[in-house]
């Protein structure tokens, strides 16, 4: 059980979780809702039944991602695959070459599983309950309360980020996350109301969105202030309590653009593991204990290679489990060369169409600059 600061008569009114405490605070943050609810891609107009597909597609796609980045790739998805069926007769290859940029490329995976399997094995319906739902590929807890509470209004409550931040300030919540997560959890359902559980849960994603921002948030704005209690501390920037982040040990390699004419060396990452199935150029290992001589060893072997340049400087990029740094060697073939097995020649102008993660992005414009 969570150990709430300042036992005093206000914080334990405020705290209870009983329906006589819990009905009016939903009240206040639906009328709140209906007032500066955000216009959203994917969002239902009021009056208007949610589309459990559009829902679905901008939860996989909002998974550690700004709804700012998420906006034109949902467009551009729904325009291409309208609907679910739409979506699952595509190839993966089309879906990731889409999905590009976006990051977190397990996800586009899961994204096709999931549609083949609605279409395959739901008639193209998604389940409508929590339970079914998580029985879909990349679907997690999360994702199906959140789907089933917006696009099924049943009575769940999804948190999320914003969710976390607007929960843990309101009953300040001192036990720091991960482990809080349940507590939150608890205490997040105290907020849902009779009827309405989709916009009950879009409005608290609203409301951290907006005004209860993780720094200095628009407490005179907030529906819920006369409740906090972290506001009535004096606290609100300080919640939710974090555990110190561990960061993984900086991993290095070599990277090796080669060109041949207007086109470029490139090939397909396995489809398990970090980016699968995405495009690259050939790279060495990324290892924690990096040797330069080793990494060029991996270079591709290529008849009537030119001599290596290595670029000034090094391409960085973060991964969620550790930090990464490339040198990037460049150098050019004559024409007719051919590609070593399991790569490719792609024209570099039709490199938008290609499945390049950022990082390969970086490395691709590092290693062709100055040519």
């Amino acid at each position: 059980m969570t150990t709430l600061t300042g036992a005093t008569a206000r914080r334990n009114k405020v705290s209870a979780s009983g329906p006589g405490e819990s009905v009016p605070r939903a009240e206040l943050l639906l009328a709140w809702y209906d007032r500066h609810r955000r216009v959203l891609p994917w969002r239902a107009k009021p009056g208007e039944t949610a589309d459990p597909y559009r829902v679905w597609l901008s939860e996989i796609m909002l998974q550690q991602t700004t709804v700012k980045a998420v906006g034109p790739y949902f467009m551009k998805f729904v325009a291409r695959w309208p609907r679910v069926t739409d979506l699952a007769a595509a190839s993966l290859d089309d879906v990731l070459r889409m999905w590009a940029g976006l990051g977190y490329y397990s996800r586009a995976r899961n994204l096709h599983a999931c549609a083949v399997a609605v279409a395959s094995a739901h008639g193209g319906a998604f389940p409508d309950t929590e339970e079914g739902l998580r029985a879909l590929p990349g679907i997690g807890p999360y994702t199906a309360a959140a789907i089933a509470a917006i696009a099924f209004d049943c009575r769940t409550m999804p948190v999320d980020g914003n969710i976390e931040r607007v929960v843990s300030r309101l009953f300040a919540v001192e036990e720091a996350l991960p482990k809080a997560k349940p507590e939150i959890q608890r205490l997040a359902a105290t907020l849902l109301g009779p009827s309405r559980a989709g916009d009950s849960a879009q409005a608290l994603m609203d409301l951290g969105a907006t005004i209860c921002t993780p720094k200095k948030p628009a407490c005179v704005l907030c529906p819920l202030n006369e409740d906090c209690l972290a506001r009535h501390q004096g606290e609100q920037e300080t919640f939710p309590r974090k555990a110190p982040k561990k960061t993984g040990a900086l991993r290095q390699g070599a990277a090796f653009v080669v060109t041949r004419g207007d086109e470029l060396l490139v090939r397909t990452r396995p489809e398990k593991g970090l980016l699968g199935g995405m495009t690259e150029v050939p790279t060495s290992a990324w290892l924690a204990e990096h040797d330069e001589k080793a990494a060029r060893a991996a270079a591709p072997v290529l008849k009537d290679l030119a001599r290596w340049r290595r670029k000034t400087g090094t391409v960085t990029h973060v991964f969620t489990h550790f930090p990464l740094e490339l040198s990037v060697y460049a150098s050019e073939v004559p024409k007719g060369t051919r590609a070593p097995k399991g790569m490719r020649w792609v024209k570099i102008a039709t490199l938008a169409d290609e499945a390049l993660p950022n990082l390969m992005r970086k490395v691709i414009a590092h290693g062709l600059g100055g040519r």
